[in-house]
């Protein structure tokens, strides 16, 4: 058990260095790019490989891992996240469209390649038979990025404003680099390595429920980045005439609160938690997290106040998106098996990422078309769908307390 938990804290640490950077790069992109005349649609379309290429890697990563292992998985996710943030350092005659694009693919394989590793090897740690500690170790990983993601937008934000876009860049490849190097000597070399090695065909999985877990965390997550990713930045930066530096604390901010609540899902749902085939619960809090999402754009209509609208809103959105996540990421590993859990977290999270290619693209669309309010409804129309998806998700109660 104490080796286990050494391993966590080693994976988990390298997971923050990380998430760090990839928020600071999302939102170093989104402003830095907005200032240099780049519409919405464009800003969006610089994230249109990022998250196709999440898909891809999703599906072969978790077959990489489980033959060669998820620490080599987490390592190359890592030194590809390097060299992405190195590319753009690069003179502004240089940044097109297409090249930001490659560059952006790259982020997007390294993040994904190590959010499944890391929350493959969460399951490899944790103790079989107890439900309770795996729901709290993989929502205290899950959380605890999102809060750093948040850090790392505000990072993102301020870096961008205090030394500029290409040394931004340096610091944090450099930073990144060095906790590579760290976590290279700690971890140990065969984590999450299946004994038998995997055909490429067993990456997709054959049980109903993790389909149907799939398919609802797909519009989960398309419905955040629908408004989330574009829309929300842009509309703070041009529409409220906020500074880089205040668009990114707020960010931030919301990201921070929203990963403390998200890391505090097993206390929250103590008593009401079913265990790993608690659909029913996954299905109420999609649903209450639509409601809540249909009443912005109408308040947002009927208001001289937008700012209050979008902070009060994005508050409630946050404690309830931040549940739905971490039932959803809990879910995942209950219904894997531990030998494959690094194929069916790759799986699933291709799910993920096709949300958020869908998310970010409709984001800049409908920002351009129909303002934030557009985005809104968008995100609404995809939560009703991950109600309905979740419906499919077993309800039998099995005690975890």
């Amino acid at each position: 058990m104490q080796q286990a938990l050494k391993n966590y804290l080693v994976v988990t640490g390298g997971y923050w260095a990380f998430t760090l950077t990839d928020g600071a790069i999302r939102m170093l992109v989104v402003l830095y790019f907005h200032t240099l005349g780049y519409s919405p649609f464009e800003v969006a379309m610089l994230f249109l490989f990022y998250e196709f290429f999440g898909i891809v890697t999703n599906l072969v990563g978790g077959w990489l891992g489980a033959r060669f292992g998820l620490n080599r998985t987490m390592h190359l996710g890592m030194l590809l996240q390097v060299g992405a943030l190195l590319m753009l350092t690069v003179p502004d005659a240089w940044l097109s469209v297409l090249y930001v694009m490659l560059a952006q693919a790259l982020s997007g394989i390294a993040k994904d390649l190590n959010k499944m590793s890391a929350k493959a090897s969460v399951k490899q740690f944790s103790t079989e038979d107890n439900q309770q500690g795996l729901f709290k170790w993989v929502a205290i990983l899950t959380g605890s990025k999102n809060t750093l993601k948040g850090v790392g937008f505000f990072l993102g934000a301020g870096l961008l404003e205090w030394l500029g876009f290409r040394d931004a860049l340096y610091t944090l490849a450099g930073s990144l680099a060095i906790v590579m190097l760290v976590t290279v000597l700690l971890l140990p070399s065969e984590v999450g390595k299946m004994v038998a090695k995997p055909k490429f065909t067993q990456v997709f999985s054959q049980i109903p429920s993790i389909n149907w877990l799939a398919s609802a965390r797909f519009f989960l997550f398309g419905a955040r980045d629908v408004w989330f990713v574009v829309g929300l930045p842009v509309y703070l930066y041009e529409v409220l005439k906020w500074p880089f530096s205040q668009v990114g604390a707020f960010l931030a901010l919301w990201v921070i609160a929203y990963g403390f609540v998200q890391a505090s899902a097993p206390k929250l749902l103590k008593n009401r938690f079913a265990g790993a085939e608690s659909g029913g619960l996954a299905t109420l809090w999609a649903f209450l997290l639509t409601v809540i999402t249909a009443l912005l754009p109408v308040a947002l209509a009927s208001t001289e106040s937008p700012m209050w609208v979008l902070i009060i809103g994005l508050a409630i959105f946050g404690v309830l998106f931040a549940v739905n996540s971490a039932i959803h990421s809990y879910l995942i590993l209950a219904y894997s098996d531990a030998d494959k859990v690094a194929m069916t977290v790759g799986f699933y999270y291709m799910a993920n990422a096709g949300g958020r290619l869908a998310g970010t693209v409709l984001s800049g669309a409908m920002y351009q078309l129909y303002g934030l309010e557009g985005c809104l409804w968008a995100a609404v129309a995809f939560l009703l769908m991950a109600t309905v998806l979740s419906m499919k998700l077993p309800r039998q109660s099995t005690s975890v307390m």
